[in-house]
């Protein structure tokens, strides 16, 4: 059975990431389902539920299509994080940091680096789930842009908080010495920083933006 999961390498077959994205899915939808029925708050529509579980498996998806890589390590991929955002956006701070956790879920299912329960939680739980707080700014001017690049600040941070308590003794051998102090810092902004001045870019662009406020009328509806 394993065999039909990972490749020779060590990598996700295609029915790997398949089966990935099912179980992401099916974990979102289980805390979906045991949340509504602890909460007197609406519960999520038909359409809401489609929606966020679209966005979770293009998250997953193009987190896989790196772009480039970046001098230090760390990869900048086609607007994974754009997906999340967009989900907090449309549907408020709270789905969007239980899509951020689901996905956050699937990321270390798919690439488990374990060193403490604690930094799994920097890394993935914490880190994407963060993510969510973009729906803090749904209502105002400009507000996906502003949420954007606020939930990848607050992402970076959680990895930077990992960095400074495990990751310091892995810092790669081009790092300058000088700058050593800040390892955790500039390695994580790098490439999140990267990829959201090329997302603030791209959603900014006017026919892109009206594409996008178009969709978000749909998923509201």
């Amino acid at each position: 059975m394993s065999e039909l999961l990972v490749n020779a390498e060590g990598g996700l077959t295609t029915a790997g990431y398949a089966v990935t994205i099912v179980v992401g899915i099916v974990l979102f939808l289980t805390a979906v389902f045991f949340a509504s029925k602890s909460s007197s708050q609406k519960r999520m529509s038909t359409k809401q539920l489609v929606f966020c579980a679209a966005a979770l498996a293009l998250a997953y998806l193009t987190s896989y299509i790196k772009l480039f890589e970046m001098p230090w390590g760390g990869s900048v991929t086609l607007f994974s994080m754009l997906f999340i955002v967009l989900i907090a956006n449309w549907y408020g701070v709270k789905t969007g940091i239980l899509v951020g956790f689901a996905y956050g879920i699937i990321q270390f299912i798919q690439e488990p680096y374990v060193l403490t329960f604690f930094q799994v939680c920097c890394d993935y739980i914490l880190a994407f789930a963060a993510l969510g707080v973009a729906g803090f700014f749904a209502k105002s001017k400009y507000g996906l842009v502003k949420g954007y690049i606020i939930a990848v600040l607050a992402r970076g941070a959680f990895h930077a908080i990992g960095g400074y308590l495990y990751w310091m003794d892995y810092m790669p051998d081009n790092f300058p010495k000088a700058l050593a102090s800040l390892y955790p810092i500039l390695y994580n902004y790098s490439y999140l920083l990267v990829e959201g001045v090329i997302t603030v870019i791209i959603i900014s662009i006017p026919a892109v933006s009206k594409g996008l406020a178009r969709v978000k009328q749909m998923a509201e509806e």
